[in-house]
């Protein structure tokens, strides 16, 4: 009495047997693919892995990106800061200094002592930018040649302008103009 469903099915006439070996062939054959099923199940696995670790390198890379902006925004920071302490004050000056910036002429006021001081290498000029980084929000200021050095190992754009030292160079014997000497404090 415990007929299986395609025997009852055979005997009611509604399956013939050549239909009931092709199912339970198709049966057999869904069973013996069920193994690999596990491999598209392990390949689903391995693209959610692949998956994961590309979200993985993306965030580690917002992560460098961020953390490269704090490190610009620190070291802007210490240059505003090295400006704003070590700034030379040019009140009172009367002489006009002349200079270029991003291939403009730039100039302001300055004491005699200043214009010796610049022209020797002393002090340098530095931009110090604001917030908007347009060209007429640069304010130039005068700082000494060691804050120059230092803003320059930060960001060397900074340094509009950093006079050497000139050391005494060899003069030639034939140089028709030997005798007349060039000032450093030339201006122009």
């Amino acid at each position: 009495m415990s007929n299986s469903l395609q025997d009852q099915l055979m005997g009611a006439g509604l399956v013939d047997k050549k239909k009931a070996k092709a199912l339970s062939k198709e049966k057999r054959q869904k069973a013996k693919q069920a193994p690999k099923g596990h491999k598209q199940v392990d390949e689903v696995k391995e693209a959610v892995k692949q998956n994961q670790a590309a979200k993985a390198e993306r965030a580690k890379q917002l992560n460098i990106e961020r953390q490269q902006v704090v490190e610009a925004k620190a070291i802007g920071a210490q240059i505003k800061q090295l400006i704003d302490d070590h700034k030379i004050s040019r009140s009172g000056g009367q002489i006009a200094y002349s200079f270029t910036h991003n291939k403009k002429i730039k100039k302001f006021y300055v004491t005699d002592e200043l214009q010796g001081q610049l022209a020797r290498g002393q002090i340098a000029v530095v931009v110090k930018q604001s917030e908007a980084k347009d060209e007429k929000s640069n304010q130039y200021e005068l700082v000494p040649q060691a804050v120059a050095e230092k803003i320059a190992q930060r960001d060397d754009s900074l340094i509009v302008l950093q006079n050497t030292r000139s050391v005494a160079t060899q003069v030639d014997e034939e140089d028709p103009y030997a005798d007349f000497q060039v000032p450093d404090d030339l201006m122009w």
